[in-house]
């Protein structure tokens, strides 16, 4: 059994480590709020503004197909990686970076081996371990979390509708972690470009399928288009963005909580070898005064 100078001193470092993971606990649960009413608010509009831009997209037919609908033979891979900064929340990262190995080495793996698959980072987590590991990572933009807005993810947007539209790249992916909620965040694999058209919901009647929104144009519904698809591409991405960091500090949250716990129950196992220490010690000293009084009596 450790003696008691011993257990006193791992005592004093897990509650030096539970103070900090109750003060990062915090921290991270301040900052999920912000984050949380940031895209709650953010995605009625995007959901609504995506559905118009593929209805008026589908109803076009060829004659009004954008650039970015276009549909080409995907030979030339575009995935942008979104992880966070810092670690010490839980699987957050780990499980982005296993879906891109995942998708490598299964949907890509033709296109990887011609080396035809680029990689965009987004958070440090995941520019160093495909840098280190020799991926062709094209650009990191790992400062973008340092200021989350509209205007700052708007640079990168165009980038990746050039990228697309100059035929640098046939198909462009987001994997992020979508926000549920503090505990729950979901892996998604989003395909940015080309636009998708809408999905029929295969829960609804045949009768709603067949009804088309009657929109009003002005001027035209061209015109309408080629304004409306760029600024959905931003709105898009821009909304990755925030699910990622709210999920981040939902994951933090949640992965210091349970650290927090866990240095709880090692406090009251370390308290428990504590007092059996000091017990024995003091019964140890009983005996040798015992002993030593018997041997004077002798």
């Amino acid at each position: 059994m450790p003696g008691l100078k011993e257990v006193r001193i791992r005592i004093a470092s897990v509650k030096s480590t539970q103070q900090i993971t109750n003060a990062m606990k915090m921290v991270a649960a301040s900052k999920l709020r912000k984050a949380q009413m940031a895209i709650v608010r953010l995605r009625p509009y995007a959901a609504k503004m995506n559905e118009i831009m593929q209805n008026l997209s589908s109803s076009m037919g060829d004659s009004g197909e954008s650039v970015y609908t276009k549909v080409r033979t995907p030979e030339k891979i575009l995935l942008v990686v979104i992880t966070s900064n810092r670690g010490l929340c839980g699987g957050f990262n780990s499980n982005i970076i296993k879906a891109i190995l995942n998708l490598l080495a299964t949907t890509y793996a033709e296109q990887l081996k011609k080396n035809n698959v680029s990689l965009i980072t987004i958070g440090r987590k995941a520019s160093e371990y495909f840098r280190k590991r020799g991926y062709n990572v094209v650009e990191s933009h790992d400062d973008l979390f340092d200021r989350l807005t509209f205007e700052n993810i708007s640079p990168l947007a165009e980038k990746l509708m050039k990228g697309f539209a100059d035929k640098k790249y046939d198909r462009i992916q987001i994997v992020y972690n979508q926000f549920k909620n503090a505990a729950v965040q979901r892996l998604v694999v989003e395909q940015y470009l080309p636009i998708l058209p809408l999905a029929p919901d295969p829960k609804a009647s045949i009768e709603k399928h067949l009804i088309k929104a009657n929109y009003i144009f002005e001027p035209d519904q061209e015109t309408i288009i080629q304004l409306l698809i760029p600024k959905s591409l931003r709105i898009q991405l821009y909304k990755s963005l925030l699910d990622s960091f709210a999920s981040e500090q939902g994951a933090r949250m949640t992965a210091m909580h349970q650290a927090t716990e866990n240095a709880k129950e090692l406090l009251r196992a370390l308290q428990i070898s504590y007092n059996k220490a000091r017990q024995q010690a003091i019964t140890k000293e009983l005996l040798e005064i015992v002993a030593g009084a018997e041997a004077l009596k002798g």
